[in-house]
């Protein structure tokens, strides 16, 4: 079993950029944070994986191909492999998990 507390995942002592942290990888999925602070901007480029973000703080818009919506904690947020996504008018330090299936790289 691989178990753990994103609080102690917390990525915190990182600065300057968006900040990705796997911390899970198996042969159909990988799990990490993301993480982006109030005004950044997030320099995503599609990935050749499905993806699922679940929002644990912070907020935030997300555009996944032509719709927008905000996001705040425990939003989830679904992006098909190859849709062009990105999150954007950061108002709150965010941390999202995402999964990527296959995993990613």
């Amino acid at each position: 079993m691989k178990a753990f507390r994103l609080d102690e995942l917390e990525i915190s002592t990182v600065v300057g950029g968006p900040f990705r942290l796997q911390f899970v990888r198996e042969r159909n999925m990988s799990v990490g944070l993301y993480a982006l602070d109030a005004g950044e901007l997030d320099p995503q480029q599609p990935h050749q994986q499905d993806e699922v973000y679940l929002v644990v703080s912070g907020r935030a818009s997300i555009t996944v191909g032509m719709e927008t919506t905000q996001v705040g904690r425990g939003s989830v947020v679904y992006v098909p492999a190859g849709t062009a996504h990105k999150f954007h008018h950061i108002t709150e330090d965010l941390r999202v998990m995402v999964v990527f299936s296959p995993p990613e790289g």
